[in-house]
């Protein structure tokens, strides 16, 4: 039943889910998660509307009722309070603002703006870029989920994700009262597999070979010194792609990889092995003004982030450049590597709190010795079969 009216304290301490009413149609409504929004609930033109009001505490009691009033008052006027004084965005205006607001959160040279404008491009704005994000119903996500909701389960996740930021964000200014990607649309989506799909990797015996069949094949020289250091190094691609000579300390053998591109954030020093050092000497004679060690042979800057995956793909090569690193891994769980120096070696972040308590060094000479063996490994072809 409606209360007489809320009260600043109640509003504050409230824990308990549910929806709790004041006056001129205020409700506060308080999630199980524990969030609080404000919706006011009224007649407009004989229908029944809940719009919302913001969020508790960037939008207090006081604001709430007096903003509850004033849709009260032009409702009975017979207009619609909605956009009565303010323009709603729409998705693709509200996107824009969300991956602005995210932005100062992702690390320089990051994949993350250019993946969520992709995704959502590809699959939400086909669907509602032009309508305004009050408008947006389940049923309208449901239509950009379903037909990739099976087929490509990873994608389908993000996606769902990401129009969700879209919306909780709509929630917080005001524009809706609710999340139209949240517990509705999750019973309503039919089951995944729950199977994860790995990066294509080969077993560590063909890694050699597929060395071969790239020196051999016809792509730029860059391209090739770039996929060889990759694998020597079990380096990321885009660690890789955008190196720079100012890393490199070919004098003690070591690529230090600044935190900032790193994707645990941490600064990663890499022992550079024999062969790997043979890489960078062959690649200073293609040095230019970007300070690039691989720099891309048809544009200015670095190569492009699908040059080496469409170089596999040209070649036939079973295997995504991400999943070399896989394959190292596979080798040192088969020679006896321990567990800590391949973690170490792949700048893979220590999950495991007491384990990362013991974890502090970066076991930097007993990788040394591990990639001197990997590169002995992968560059002799024909020991390898």
């Amino acid at each position: 039943m409606p209360n007489s009216g809320l009260t600043a304290a109640f509003v504050k301490h409230v824990r308990k889910p549910g929806k709790y009413f004041d006056q001129h149609g205020l409700i506060l409504r308080v999630r199980p998660t524990g969030s609080k929004q404000w919706i006011w609930r009224g007649t407009v033109r004989g229908r029944r509307r809940d719009l919302g009001l913001g969020g508790f505490p960037y939008t207090s009691l006081r604001e709430a009722r007096l903003k509850a009033f004033e849709y009260r008052k032009i409702a009975r006027g017979g207009e619609d309070p909605h956009g009565h004084d303010r323009q709603v965005p729409t998705f693709q205006e509200a996107a824009e603002k969300v991956i602005a607001i995210h932005r100062a959160g992702w690390r320089p040279g990051s994949k993350s703006e250019s993946q969520w404008r992709a995704s959502l491009r590809d699959y939400a704005m086909p669907h509602f870029a032009d309508k305004r994000v009050d408008e947006i119903t389940t049923a309208d996500v449901m239509a950009a989920l379903v037909p990739i909701w099976s087929s490509k389960a990873e994608t389908a996740r993000r996606v769902r994700h990401r129009i969700g930021a879209v919306m909780k964000w709509a929630i917080a200014k005001g524009y809706r009262p609710d999340n139209p990607c949240g517990e509705v649309l999750g019973a309503a989506l039919p089951k995944q597999n729950g199977r994860v799909r790995h990066h294509r990797a080969l077993p560590h015996r063909g890694v050699a070979a597929a060395l071969d069949t790239v020196q051999a094949s016809g792509a730029a020289t860059t391209t090739k010194l770039a996929f060889r250091f990759l694998v020597l190094t079990a380096g990321r691609s885009a660690e890789v792609r955008n190196a720079i000579w100012e890393e490199i300390d070919s004098r003690h053998a070591i690529w230090t990889v600044s935190a900032e591109r790193m994707k645990a954030g941490r600064r990663h020093r890499v022992p550079l092995s024999r062969a790997a050092l043979d890489v960078l000497a062959s690649a200073k004679r293609f040095r230019t003004a970007s300070g690039l060690v691989f720099p891309s042979p048809v544009r200015t800057g670095a190569l492009s982030a699908v040059t080496l995956a469409k170089l596999l793909r040209d070649l036939r090569i079973e295997a995504v450049p991400h999943g070399f690193r896989t394959s190292f891994r596979m080798w040192c769980g088969d020679t006896g590597v321990a567990r800590e120096v391949a973690e170490a070696a792949l700048a893979h972040t220590v999950r495991n709190p007491v384990e990362a308590a013991y974890a502090r060094g970066d076991l930097f000479g007993r990788r040394r010795e591990v990639m001197e063996a990997w590169a002995r490994y992968v560059m002799r072809a024909d020991d390898n079969g």
